[in-house]
């Protein structure tokens, strides 16, 4: 079955957002370019942060989402950049979290992934039966 492997986004400062991903997510520097486009990986995904090429804001990706181990120390590494993470409705199956880089591009963030539609009630009950 297909994959999505790759993502790429615009930005006025490639660097700068690359030094975003690498504190948050620890994604790695797998290659950059004169241009200024970076090209990052967390070793399954890779992210390139492309220089915008002019002024017009063109359609782009509305989001994408990291599976995330601790959410509390993704928490702690964006409020370095003061940007805060705030909690999806409980009606959405993948992610628990959302949140944006510097420039604006929203993020989803989940514990449980994206291989699994788990709503937020699902969650509570799995909580509920590991406690007993």
């Amino acid at each position: 079955m297909p994959k999505i492997r790759h993502l790429a986004i615009k930005t006025k400062n490639p660097a700068k957002l690359a030094e975003f991903y690498a504190q948050v997510f620890d994604m790695k520097v797998v290659h950059s370019e004169k241009s200024g486009a970076v090209y990052m990986s967390d070793g399954y995904l890779t992210l390139a942060i492309l220089r915008n090429r002019g002024e017009a804001t063109p359609s782009g990706i509305n989001h994408f989402g990291f599976q995330v181990d601790d959410l509390a120390e993704i928490e702690e590494r964006l409020k370095k950049f003061d940007e805060p993470m705030t909690a999806r409705p409980s009606t959405r199956p993948y992610a628990e979290h959302r949140a944006m880089d510097p420039d604006g591009n929203l993020f989803d963030i989940s514990v449980h992934g994206y291989d699994d539609i788990e709503y937020a009630a699902d969650r509570e009950k799995k909580k509920a039966t590991e406690k007993v």
